[in-house]
């Protein structure tokens, strides 16, 4: 395939045409079809992983039908493969992680973007982006050195003489410090740096003239950042929180390393041991001695993968939502 264009050749009194011939070019259409190849590859890993996990959970899914999901104990030796214990787990370490990072993370990006000089930002950055690149088995030993005693020795036993005490959720606990709570912070370390990376970016997307009408209004820098930039960046913000979120659900040595390691016992406070999916999962995985117990390990990661993409389908629907409400560009 060509195109025929023709060249302009002045020359006396009248212009002269020459017909130049352009070969078709294979590169744009060649670059086309590998983004889509590359593009189709991740839906069919997707695809994939939930065939892999359902074909290899499936016997316990035929003989423990919703055991799993109505029992605690994860105890191979008495039969029982409760997985509720490992789920609450998760669902605590997460939930105080989120709770702890996601506005101290806001705060951080927010900072940089906003409020201090460029040279101070990119320092104050850099540093915790090298957070980022720590391996979770450095944050689980410093967690088992350091956390660990000072929680149980100092943090908890001030909480439970304050008013707080009183709750349930800070009742109890062992005194040692491996616990949910010690977990769910170590945890919240972990993901700062990755909230706090991308809300960054995602605030200095924000076209300047924007925020300059603002000033220009009368606004205070509060008012420019809370109705201007954080409404302009709300989807790089949630994508951004949900990518933390998946971090934290699937967090393994760390948690295995500070959440205590309780299979049996279902916790009452913050300040109990427990376990997660992930945990249970790294630490009894290679000791099954059964194809049963090897295929309910994989059912508990499915059953993590599918609270997974529920949460993801959540934070969609309220983008949704949160656009047609603000009519940003959220």
């Amino acid at each position: 395939m060509s195109t025929v264009q023709a060249d302009i050749i002045p020359g006396g009194g009248d212009a002269q045409a020459r017909p130049r011939r352009r070969h078709f070019s294979w590169g744009d259409p060649a670059f086309r079809w590998l983004t889509i190849i590359c593009g189709g590859s991740v839906a069919i890993a997707m695809l994939l992983l939930v065939g892999v996990l359902l074909q290899n959970s499936w016997l316990a899914i035929h003989v423990l039908h919703f055991e799993p999901l109505r029992t605690y104990e994860f105890n191979p030796s008495q039969g029982r493969y409760g997985a509720l214990s490992s789920l609450l787990g998760t669902l605590l370490t997460t939930v105080i992680a989120m709770v702890v990072a996601v506005p101290l993370a806001l705060a951080i990006a927010l900072l940089l973007v906003e409020l201090v000089h460029p040279r101070v930002s990119r320092v104050i950055g850099t540093t915790i982006e090298m957070l980022a690149a720590v391996p979770s088995i450095i944050f689980g030993l410093w967690g088992i050195s350091v956390i660990a005693p000072l929680m149980g020795r100092h943090v908890e036993p001030w909480i439970q003489s304050t008013p707080l005490g009183r709750l349930g959720i800070f009742s109890g606990g062992s005194g040692t410090g491996y616990d949910i709570f010690t977990a769910g912070l170590v945890l919240a370390l972990m993901i700062l740096p990755f909230i706090t990376a991308v809300t960054r970016d995602v605030l200095k997307m924000v076209p300047r003239v924007v925020k300059e009408a603002g000033y220009g209004m009368g606004s205070t820098t509060y008012e420019v950042m809370r109705k201007i930039s954080m409404r302009y960046a709300l989807a790089g913000i949630v994508g951004a929180v949900f990518l933390g979120l998946g971090r934290a659900l699937g967090e393994t040595m760390a948690v295995a390393m500070l959440i205590g390691g309780n299979l049996t016992n279902v916790p009452h406070s913050v300040f109990d041991s427990g376990t997660s999916v992930p945990a249970t999962i790294a630490l009894q995985f290679q000791e099954s001695l059964s194809k049963l117990e090897t295929s309910a390990l994989i059912e508990m990661a499915l059953i993590l993968f599918a609270i997974t993409m529920v949460f993801q389908v959540i934070a969609q629907l309220w983008l949704a939502r949160a656009r047609r409400m603000t009519g940003s560009r959220a």
